[in-house]
């Protein structure tokens, strides 16, 4: 079919033109003949109905045949003619069908009419056709709906001439997965050629090239680091990155296409331009440098890097510039170095010794200078050493074992030990912690030795502070009563018997009157020593200022009663003190277990009862607690009802303590403030000791509503001083426990316009022992108010180092019992020593309670307490005898503190 049509093209015109070629010779021969025939007079057309010449009819008949035969040869010329023709057309023809035949691409041809005038085998192959499916005068769209029934055309014929028409051709997916690429063009003469080319390679590697350069894209736009590309032709930009764009303030688009020096300020365009012949002078190719460029007002400093990149002719064609702000980085770097130096000034002088040894070796690789005390020896010559090099054999041997215990457990290792230096041996807290590299196994092991000689003996005389009486040494009430516990627990369940012994001490208050408190302080010494000796090692404690407490088993009541004689005798005898003959005695209550209580609180508080009726009759007695006799509960009973009435009917009254900074006397001595103290006028009874009353209030509760009414007076009255002195209020362990004081302060602080900071509220101990947690919790909200609190009677009771670990308590005030005797007794001495000491540790001031002589306030001033109270400044009086020091009246303020002192 291909053949046929490639030979229907011009078969008449090639034919012709060979006519014409033959037969001009002879038209040239016979031309002069038809001129000589026509020039002769006696020419003339034959005459065919007469007679004619024979010559000339032979000539006519000559003539004829010698065209005949010459027409005939022609024929025969131009029938070979048109034969070597058609072959060479043939022969054309199949080279041409071959050729196309052997293309990569499909190939159909169709004619003005649409017909199929050739379609190779490419064709075929690509859509799985065989020529048998293209027969004679197939039409084109034909064709199509053949491929769209076989399923491999998925768009219609019309689409397809459309789609296919447009420069970028169509693209058609087949069944198999693969793609053709098909172009149709329109030839000049009506018909039209389209080429069909299996691209499924090219796509893919096209998709694949599409992915690869949008990752590289997507990376160069995500990298942290800015990078840029420029022409080395013109300098103009042809990429940035969006760290380029973050750094410059400029988006891709202002920048691409751009030189520097029209993006930026004349004098970075120059640093850019300098670092960019930099690299292409540079045999390597690369040039690396830091730039000082302008943005805006600021001067960044760039850490950056060029490369030239060359074409295939290795001729410089594309720089590629990567830089980053580094600005921060060599701040942070000079930081880093300021820092380091400031930490090694600070290993340095840190108290504690620190060591650094690495594990491989055992060697010492620092070592600051409190280590030298361990090492003892300049640390620069313990650098490199062992320690077997630098301890003796024992020594280092132990230490050796415990740095292996330490790497293997791969932890924190901590332990106390004795280290001998040259201050003797000194008591050390040492940790170990091992440092593991990226692999986990331990590099280096970090030992800080700590001594803690000083504070473990503070802290032993702080625990014995916390059960012992610090005037006698005695065992306290805290301790007292752990004590009965033990012993009602080691005796329940079986038949043997104690008693508790209180016994009050007769006549201190008037040895006190007329010898001094410093007389009345050897006494209570002395006493303690001869009732410690006459129990016979049972327990003695101080339960209070006069009051002493005894356990004694046996036989009961009547051990008891006897051991209750025998501390009547042996304090019968006169006592000589400071050269004076002085003489007491005692009462003395008894309860026994289990018949008068089962536990250490009904006990001693029935002991103290049976104490109370004992001295209702007579000084010296003894008195065994009877229930159906107790009047003593009664009286109590009546006075707590009073004391209800007394707070609602406002016969409670408040006088004023001043607290003073501790000069060396009183006149260099400057009031600061003053503790609110209540006081009570019964109408009946007349006068109650706060000893009395207040320890009844805490039990019966009234303290609560009692401690409203002294905090709002308190307050009350301290914002109407024009001198602007501290108050001070004891808050009770109850007012924590029941009610909201937190709020109670605030409100009344609001109503009274108090300045907080003027309110100091003391607590004690028990504020913290009840609920530990909540305790804290509130003295943080009051802290948080702005209000001032201060540990109040700290030595007395327990007073847990715990509690001032546990917040961050503005004062602290020392016992009265500690400061009484000072001067005559080395351990109160060294106690008040070692609070103060402490507090200032602590950041916390130090307040002495009990200042009663010079020789007191002197040490306190010398040994750097903060501030004092006492009689010895000043007793508890209305405001009123304190008005010139409140600022209500004039005169001299000291003169008025010597007065009331």
């Amino acid at each position: 079919m291909a053949d046929k049509n490639w030979q229907a093209g011009g078969k008449d015109s090639i034919p012709a033109r060979a006519v014409l070629r033959m037969v001009a010779p002879l038209i040239v021969i016979l031309a002069p003949c038809a001129d000589a025939w026509a020039a002769s007079d006696d020419f003339a057309p034959p005459n065919y109905v007469g007679s004619a010449d024979p010559n000339t009819i032979w000539i006519i008949l000559l003539g004829g045949l010698v065209i005949a035969s010459f027409l005939m040869a022609i024929g025969l010329w131009v029938l070979s003619a048109l034969r070597k023709v058609k072959r060479s057309q043939l022969r054309r023809n199949a080279f041409i069908s071959s050729a196309l035949n052997n293309l990569n691409q499909g190939v159909v041809m169709t004619d003005a009419e649409r017909r199929i005038i050739f379609c190779n085998d490419r064709y075929l192959e690509i859509y799985g056709l065989a020529r048998s499916d293209v027969p004679r005068n197939m039409t084109g769209p034909e064709l199509l709906e053949l491929r769209r029934r076989r399923g491999v055309l998925d768009i219609s014929v019309e689409e397809f001439y459309a789609r296919s028409s447009r420069p970028d051709g169509l693209i058609t997916e087949l069944p198999d997965g693969r793609s053709v690429l098909v172009k149709h063009f329109m030839l000049p003469n009506g018909g039209s050629v389209a080429t069909h080319d299996d691209c499924t390679e090219q796509r893919k590697l096209s998709r694949k090239l599409a992915s690869t350069t949008q990752f590289l894209e997507s990376v160069l736009d995500n990298v942290p680091v800015c990078v840029a590309a420029k022409n080395i032709e013109d300098g103009r930009y042809i990429f940035a990155n969006r760290a380029f764009e973050r750094f410059s303030r400029f988006s891709r688009d202002h920048i691409v296409g751009k030189r520097a020096d029209e993006i930026f300020s004349p004098g970075t365009a120059a640093s850019i331009d300098k670092a960019d012949r930099s690299a292409l002078d540079a045999p390597e190719g690369y040039f690396r440098s830091e730039l000082f460029v302008e943005r805006g007002s600021e001067k960044r400093i760039l850490a950056s890097n060029r490369v030239v990149a060359r074409n295939e002719n290795n001729e410089p064609e594309f720089l590629i510039a990567l830089f980053d702000d580094v600005t921060e980085r060599r701040s942070l770097s000079r930081e880093l170095e300021n820092n380091k130096k400031f930490l090694e000034l600070v290993v340095d002088n840190i108290p504690v010794s620190l060591i650094v040894e690495r594990v491989s070796d055992g060697r010492y690789l620092l070592a600051n200078r409190s280590a030298e005390t361990i090492l003892n020896r300049r640390r620069e010559d313990a650098t490199g050493l062992t320690a077997a090099d630098i301890f003796n054999p024992r020594e280092a041997k132990l230490i050796i074992a415990r740095d292996e215990a330490a790497i293997k457990k791969r932890g924190l290792l901590t332990e106390e030990h004795p280290i001998s230096t040259k201050d003797g041996l000194r008591l050390f807290l040492t940790r170990r912690m091992t440092v593991l590299d990226d692999t986990g196994e331990p590099q280096y092991l970090i030992k800080t030795h700590e001594d803690v000689t000083d504070r473990r003996q503070t802290e032993s005389r702080m625990a014995h502070m916390a059960y012992h009486d610090g005037l006698t040494d005695l065992p306290n009430r805290a301790a007292f009563l752990q004590a009965l516990a033990q012993m009602i627990e080691a005796c329940a369940g079986t038949d043997e018997e104690f008693a508790v012994l209180c016994v009050d001490l007769d006549g201190l208050k008037e040895i006190n009157d007329v010898f001094g408190h410093a007389m009345g302080d050897k006494l209570l010494i002395e006493v303690a020593s001869r009732l410690q000796d006459s129990a016979r090692g049972g327990v003695v404690a101080r339960l209070s200022g006069d009051e002493f407490g005894l356990i004694i088993d046996g036989k009961q009541p009547a051990s008891g009663k006897l051991l209750a004689e025998q501390l009547g005798e042996a304090l019968a005898n006169e006592f000589l003190i400071d050269g004076k003959s002085v003489r007491t005695g005692c009462t003395t209550g008894i309860s026994v277990f289990p018949h008068n209580g089962s536990d250490a609180a009904s006990l001693l508080a029935n002991a103290g009862a049976a104490l109370f009726r004992a001295k209702a009759k007579s000084r010296g007695s003894i008195s065994i607690f009877e229930p159906e006799m107790d009047q003593q509960i009664r009286d109590r009973r009546v006075l707590h009802q009073d004391l209800s009435v007394a707070i609602r009917n406002g016969e409670l009254s408040l006088h004023y303590q001043p607290q003073a900074t501790s000069g060396a006397t009183v006149a260099t001595s400057e009031v600061i403030g003053f503790e609110a103290l209540a006081r009570w006028l019964h109408p009946v009874r007349g006068f109650v000791p706060p000893g009395e009353f207040i320890p009844l209030a805490e039990e019966s509760g009234l303290i609560v509503e009692m401690g409203e009414w002294i905090l709002r007076e308190a307050c009350r009255e301290a914002a109407s001083w024009p001198v602007p002195l501290q108050v001070a209020i004891n808050l009770s362990p109850a007012q924590f426990m029941h009610g909201d004081v937190v709020s109670l302060v605030h409100s009344i602080l609001l109503e009274t316009g108090l300045a907080p900071d003027r309110l100091e509220l003391e607590i004690t101990e028990g504020v913290l022992i009840e609920d530990f947690d909540r305790g804290v919790a509130l003295l943080r909200r009051l802290k948080a108010l702005g209000v001032r609190i201060s540990m109040d009677d700290f030595g007395s009771g327990y007073s847990s180092l715990s509690y001032l670990q546990a917040f961050p308590f503005d004062k602290i005030k020392i016992d009265r019992a500690f400061v009484m005797n000072l001067g005559r007794n080395p351990q109160s001495a060294a106690i008040v020593r070692a609070v103060i000491d402490l507090g200032h540790g602590l950041e916390m001031s130090i307040v002495a309670e009990g200042v009663e002589t010079q020789e007191q306030l002197g040490f306190l001033s010398e040994e750097g307490c903060d501030a004092v109270q006492g009689y010895f400044i000043g007793k508890p009086f209305p405001i009123g005898q304190y008005a010139a020091l409140v600022g209500r009246s004039g005169g001299d303020v000291m003169e008025t503190v010597r007065k009331t002192g």
